[in-house]
């Protein structure tokens, strides 16, 4: 029997599903908010915290005229560099967004339209997520910022049960950590882990 994700026991924000992101990534299609489409596809991409993700600027993630295949972050909590892969979809809603509100390099990949040279605050990148769980008929106190970062770290251990693969995508120190993050029992974890060595 598969172990089963228990998102309460740590007390951390649910992971949204796949088919969930699907719907929400249409809704922002649909309203053309190209902010809100680059802001979701690079937090599932990337899995950073999220003074990570608004800390990025344009030069971090593009050049002029090409957005990168791949990303090395050195992430503020941990010191600890991270590597992640921007995928073609994100490619093209980052390119729009840019070019759409014409950044520059220096700027704010997801800048604050009322603070001068300031990215959003994270107050108002949960409401944008609260409002994404809302718009699907969710609770939305249930999703917050870590339902981003948790999101592509459950659907991989979901497919491969690799739980160190999980702990190098979001640059954790201890698999401990990575196991209480995806809410997993230590036992389960432990057996998975000796399944996947042989």
């Amino acid at each position: 029997m598969k172990p089963e994700l228990n998102h309460n026991a740590t007390g951390v924000k649910r992971p949204f599903k796949l088919e969930e992101i699907w719907r929400i990534r249409t809704r922002i299609e649909i309203q053309n908010n190209l902010m809100q489409l680059a802001l979701l596809n690079l937090a599932i991409d990337s899995k950073l915290r999220t003074c990570d993700l608004l800390s990025l600027k344009v030069r971090d993630v593009a050049t002029q005229d090409q957005v990168f295949e791949r990303v090395q972050w050195t992430q503020m909590k941990t010191g600890i560099e991270v590597q992640f892969e921007i995928t073609p979809r994100t490619q093209q809603s980052i390119s729009r967004w840019v070019q759409e509100v014409k950044l520059q390099p220096s700027d704010y990949l997801f800048r604050s339209l009322r603070r001068s040279n300031q990215p959003i605050s994270y107050s108002y990148y949960r409401s944008i997520i609260r409002s994404w769980a809302q718009q699907l008929g969710l609770d939305s106190d249930l999703y917050g910022t870590h339902s981003m970062r948790r999101t592509k770290a459950t659907l991989v251990y979901a497919r491969t049960k690799n739980i160190r693969a999980v702990q190098l995508l979001l640059g954790h120190t201890k698999i401990d950590n990575t196991i209480r993050y995806l809410g997993i029992e230590i036992e389960d974890a432990i057996k998975i882990s000796r399944e996947t060595d042989c």
